[in-house]
């Protein structure tokens, strides 16, 4: 072992503690010294005016993209976690099992109800369909379309009162 990889050995005591106070981390400078390592296995054997200079260059550069690198980890973090809806936001398993129990009345009414009425209060209101477009569909006028959503509508408002 020669060059480089000499110069590293013996100053590895000195880069960890520089990497440590740089980084603020034993384990992260250690992690440096471990990259700093496999950059000079790749390094083509050339010689270097001051190899003692050029190993803290290189390692600096390492620490430098390792604080950018968990600068920016920490921001995406923090917008993940500020996107991420709050454990209050999320209904209770009552709250979720009566809205079920809503839907399926709502459902039960709908089947029961005349085919045109369903068919215009699902374009209406599932659909977001203008009512002239639902008269169209349902060969009615509008006014027609109005009377079967109203009718529509206190069937569904009567199983509340049920």
């Amino acid at each position: 072992m020669g060059g480089l990889k000499a110069v590293f050995v013996e100053q590895r005591a000195m880069l960890m503690r520089l990497m440590t106070a740089r980084l603020g981390s034993a384990a992260d400078a250690e992690d440096i010294l471990q990259d700093l390592w496999l950059k000079l296995e790749s390094l083509a054997e050339q010689p270097v005016d001051n190899p003692q200079a050029y190993l803290f260059r290189i390692a600096a550069n390492l620490a430098a993209d390792r604080r950018l690198s968990m600068a920016r980890a920490v921001a995406r973090d923090g917008l993940w976690l500020s996107a991420q809806p709050d454990a209050d936001e999320f209904p209770d398993a009552e709250a979720v099992l009566l809205a079920r129990e809503r839907l399926r009345r709502v459902e039960d009414a709908m089947a029961a109800m005349p085919e045109r009425m369903s068919a215009a209060l699902r374009m209406f209101r599932v659909e977001r369909r203008p009512q002239k477009e639902i008269a169209e569909a349902l060969g009615i006028t509008v006014s027609g379309v109005e009377k079967l959503l109203k009718r529509g509508y206190r069937q569904l408002f009567d199983l509340d009162s049920e």
